[in-house]
């Protein structure tokens, strides 16, 4: 064999395997865990937990850490309350979006603004289970021994000026997500880890009421 063409696959091989995430391998045939995955978010209608925030900014040596609540019913219900360092909430509730920093309060409908609207869907997709048969993303699937990982990588204008792309930590036990990393494109990025999940519990109505 030519050197040329020896090189040449030597560096596809090492760029190939570096553009793998550590510790996982890509799952060729995803069939079987798609449908798996579908099974166990059809019967789950809501998730309440508590989870730790990191944000790393490109300007910054140092991340950035925050904490809270989180609580989401089928199918289309979500509360983010950040309470350590700071108070903020995020509420997401039929197609409206109500945000609480501080004492600011503010109410936006995504149907007026295509890339919330975007955005709202992504988030509900990623908790939902259903980012696979997002239109949005084109998707990859990775496996380790304790959790799969589900890369989405944008294919819509709007969000791909948003995202390099967003990476799901799914839980091997329950199928939901551990950890949601989210890669902007200016090099800043956010991972959300989850603890304490309770599945299928009864959620008030109130948690996601919009004032």
């Amino acid at each position: 064999m030519p050197r040329k063409s020896s090189l040449f696959i030597l560096l596809f091989v090492f760029f190939s395997a570096k553009a793998q995430h550590a510790g996982y391998v890509l799952i060729s045939k995803p069939e079987s865990f798609r449908n798996s995955f579908s099974n166990a978010t059809a019967v789950t209608q809501s998730i309440q937990s508590e989870f730790n925030q990191e944000k790393y900014l490109s300007m910054l040596s140092e991340k950035i850490n925050s904490s809270g609540k989180f609580w989401y019913k089928k199918k289309s219900q979500l509360r983010i309350e950040y309470v350590r360092p700071f108070s903020y909430l995020v509420i997401i509730n039929e197609g409206k979006i109500f945000i609480k920093d501080g004492e600011k309060e503010s109410k936006i409908s995504t149907g007026s603004n295509k890339i919330l609207q975007q955005v709202n869907r992504m988030l509900l997709d990623c908790v939902s289970g259903n980012m696979l048969e997002s239109p949005d993303f084109q998707s990859r699937v990775f496996e380790s021994r304790e959790a799969w990982l589900v890369e989405l990588t944008p294919v819509t204008r709007n969000l791909k000026k948003l995202y390099k792309n967003i990476n799901i930590v799914i839980d091997k036990s329950d199928f939901t997500a551990n950890t949601i990393e989210m890669i902007e494109l200016s090099g800043d990025k956010t991972s959300i880890h989850f603890k304490n999940k309770v599945l299928n519990a009864q959620i008030p109505s109130s948690i996601f009421s919009i004032p």
